[in-house]
């Protein structure tokens, strides 16, 4: 995707969170966020967000917690589980019971959602998604919703119909604050 996006104009700095396997805490994967917005924009240079999977998750810490909610203008989420993941019972790693349904984590930033409605929101998924169970675990209460009938979790970042999604969203004019938006199959 970052290859996609870079091709059609945009400068795209990619994040590889480490460790992406649930071994660390998601607040200390958002860490990492923060370090590389302080590292590769100036202080008053707002950019945008896109994040995939527990990325996505990761990247709402940092927009809810650590105040990135100031300095990111569009954020997008493929495929996250913004509601939790019955996968997430697989594994008793931190960053994986914090993706549980009704973790303490997630309640927390469920908490407070409302305050995404600040900037350009979307949220794309597929109801075919295998990892994030149950798909509509994608859903959110805020924002734009964007629905791609993808087979499988890992496609989501390759299958055009959602790097044209990506794009379309990150070439949105900034949100007035208080904009309601719609839903959209694609």
């Amino acid at each position: 995707m970052s290859a996609y996006l870079s091709q059609r104009g945009w400068s795209v700095c990619a994040l590889n969170l480490t460790p992406n396997n649930g071994d660390k805490c998601l607040d200390h994967l958002a860490e990492q966020v923060a370090d590389c917005a302080a590292n590769t924009f100036g202080p008053e240079q707002p950019f945008d967000l896109v994040g995939f999977s527990m990325g996505g998750i990761v990247s709402r810490y940092y927009l809810q917690r650590l105040g990135g909610i100031d300095r990111v203008q569009r954020f997008i989420t493929i495929s996250s589980p913004h509601g939790g993941t019955w996968t997430g019972y697989g594994s008793g790693r931190p960053g994986c019971v914090q993706m549980r349904p009704d973790s303490p984590f997630l309640r927390d930033l469920n908490r407070d959602v409302a305050v995404l409605e600040k900037l350009n929101f979307t949220s794309i998924w597929t109801p075919y998604d295998l990892m994030i169970l149950p798909a509509t675990s994608s859903k959110m209460p805020v924002g734009r919703e964007i629905i791609v009938p993808v087979p499988l979790h890992a496609m989501m970042v390759k299958h055009p119909k959602v790097m044209a999604a990506v794009a379309e969203a990150l070439a949105e004019p900034v949100k007035v604050r208080g904009e309601k938006v719609s839903v959209k199959s694609l």
